[in-house]
């Protein structure tokens, strides 16, 4: 039933249902009781479920810890469609001192030292051996929440994407730190707004798209 059942005895009315319940409803200490045992029940059922996904969610769960003088790497996200592409590290960096059980103080270089030193364990991987060389980030771009700015350096094909009452043309777009493997289908009209860039002097592009984006149709 739904919470607003549960803690006053009938059902809440809606657009739909406007009409009184015609089921009689008890009042008084009655009606508290029986909220009062509905909430107990309630509580109990969903400490069960939690419970249960806990133990789901143990199997994955590796608790992480690291010692003073561990080289580790800094995770930063793009600014904008965090789930367009994956988590990037940087670094390594060595750990200065353990604040916290979850958190670290990290050496980090000058050119970063706009950004709090201190982070939050689950920003962090372990280095298992140390590099040749560190793995680095723009730091002009860098932001202080560790977020950067994901820029659009080529378009690789067009198309037009064909719905119920429109065509709306696409373009395959190269983003800059990936390779052609992440390139992302975006709305033509949408580029030209925010990045007019990619459409001087843009070269010829070939008529067909690729096999794997046949769900798009060329114009």
């Amino acid at each position: 039933m739904a919470p607003f059942e549960a803690l006053y005895g009938r059902k809440c009315r809606t657009p739909l249902i406007w009409a009184e319940d015609k089921e009689q409803v008890p009042i008084g200490p009655a009606l508290l009781k029986e909220a009062e045992e509905k909430i107990e029940e309630i509580r109990e059922r969903l400490k069960i479920d939690q419970t249960r996904q806990k133990s789901y969610a143990d199997r994955i769960r590796s608790e992480l810890s690291f010692e003073e003088g561990d080289l580790v790497y800094l995770k930063v996200s793009p600014i904008w469609c965090t789930k367009r592409f994956q988590h990037r590290y940087i670094g390594p960096y060595k750990i200065e001192v353990r604040i916290l059980k979850v958190a670290y103080r990290l050496q980090l270089p000058e050119s970063m030292s706009d950004i709090h030193n201190v982070f939050h364990v689950s920003q962090l991987k372990k280095c298992l051996k140390e590099p040749m060389r560190q793995v680095e980030l723009d730091t002009q771009e860098l932001q202080p929440d560790l977020k950067y700015k994901e820029v659009p350096i080529k378009i690789l094909d067009t198309g037009v994407k064909k719905t119920r009452r429109s065509a709306i043309k696409i373009c395959r777009v190269l983003w800059s730190r990936h390779g052609e493997e992440e390139t992302t289908w975006e709305r033509e009209d949408a580029l030209t707004e925010e990045h007019p860039h990619l459409f001087e002097a843009q070269p010829n592009l070939e008529d067909e798209i690729p096999s794997k984006w046949g769900r798009f149709v060329t114009p």
